[in-house]
Parts: C-alpha cells; structure tokens; sequence
C-alpha cells in the first residue's frame, strides 16, 4: 500500500492536517504529501481539485479519496490493524473514540481565541472564561485517560493512538498562548512535543514561510 498521498495546508497553521498526517506517520507505510499554501490559494480552487468540500486535509488512496480527518483515521485504521491507532481493548478503543470525536466537534473557544500558529508567542493572550473552561475540559481528559488507561508509555492510552493525534494541536496551542500545565497533563504535553514525528512537523512549520496575514493578524 504504497500509493497514500496525503494533502495538507500550511504546517504552521493547519491544525487538522497535522492530525491526519501523525496518524498516516504512524501507520509507517510510505506516503506522499501534497502541500496546499493558504496564502496562494484563497478561492480554494487548489484544495478543490483534491477533494469536494474544498479544506484539507484529503487522503488520496488510487482511486479512493477520503476528507475529513477523523474519516482519514478510521480509513488508516481498518488499512493498517497493526499500527494501533485505536487501542485494542475495547473499553478503552471506545474512549478513545469518544475522545477524538469530543475534539472533532467541539471546542469552539479554543480553536477561535486560541488559533495554531506554531511560529508564534502569545503569552499574554486575554482568553476569557470560555476558553478557560475548555481547557479545564482539555486538561481533565488528559489527567483522567492517563490515569485509567495510560500504563505502559507516556501517550493517553499508553502507546500512540488516534487520540493523540487528535490532541496533539493542543498542545502547539497552549505551548504558542502559554497556557500552564502541571502534573499528568504537563508530561503528557511533553511526551507528545518530544515524539520525533512531532519535531518533524514544528522544525518544517517554524522554516515554511508563507504567512497568512488572517491568522498571524490574531493579536
């Protein structure tokens, strides 16, 4: 299965392609990627000729194309069973799906106040009671999943999983806006800064260029 090419936007600002691209990084099958620049396409022609809603992340698999990075998961999942990218307890593989849902659709401060611009530091970011209490909500599923499913590694349920792929925009999150962490959700934090696959995708968005006057117009 070496005919996987994933279309992402910029690495700096694209939350959900870095999701998908963790989750296709895992499952170490080779993989090309397509990089669509924001800043050079505005009217989203580019990223239409890849897949019908016009964002990336599109999984394109010969003649398969899947949109939407939770759907780019669960067809990672089912093509590649020994990559784990769900748990394989069930219990847990059913917390794990509840979780990357959660963050699929949900959040809406966060992803409104506190936007993913790798590049950038915003230490002083007024964030409001909003934004606080979600993440509360980030921080309390961190804490609890580590808690009751995190033996065995560093990640949620232990070894790397969907979910962390999930999560790990977060974490570029309250690394850009400073948001404090302690505890269990501190190293969980760290573990997934410090994954390798990780490094890869904030050393390239840190030197990409092409910045988006939308997004690093966010004071």
């Amino acid at each position: 299965m070496s005919d996987l090419t994933l279309v992402i936007g910029n690495r700096n600002y694209s939350s959900w392609s870095l999701r998908a691209w963790l989750a296709a990084e895992q499952t170490g099958a080779p993989f090309a990627t397509e990089q669509v620049w924001f800043d050079e396409d505005r009217d989203r022609r580019r990223r239409l000729s890849f897949g019908p809603t016009g964002k990336v992340p599109v999984l394109i698999h010969g003649t398969v194309v899947v949109w939407d990075s939770l759907a780019i998961g669960e067809y990672l999942a089912e093509c590649f069973p020994e990559a784990g990218l769900w748990p394989h307890d069930q219990v847990a593989r059913a917390r794990a799906r509840a979780l990357c849902a959660e963050m699929h659709a949900g959040f809406p401060a966060i992803r409104e106040r506190l936007s993913m611009n790798i590049r950038a530091s915003r230490p002083h970011r007024d964030r409001g009671p909003e934004v606080a209490a979600e993440v509360e909500r980030v921080v309390a599923i961190w804490t609890d999943t580590r808690r009751e499913f995190g033996k065995g590694g560093p990640y949620l349920f232990g070894t790397r999983t969907l979910a962390d792929a999930f999560y790990a925009p977060v974490v570029t999150r309250f690394r850009t806006y400073n948001v404090p962490l302690d505890g269990a959700a501190a190293a969980y934090a760290a573990a997934v800064v410090e994954l390798p696959a990780m490094q890869d995708w904030m050393s390239r968005a840190a030197s990409e260029g092409h910045p988006s006057a939308v997004y690093d117009g966010i004071a």
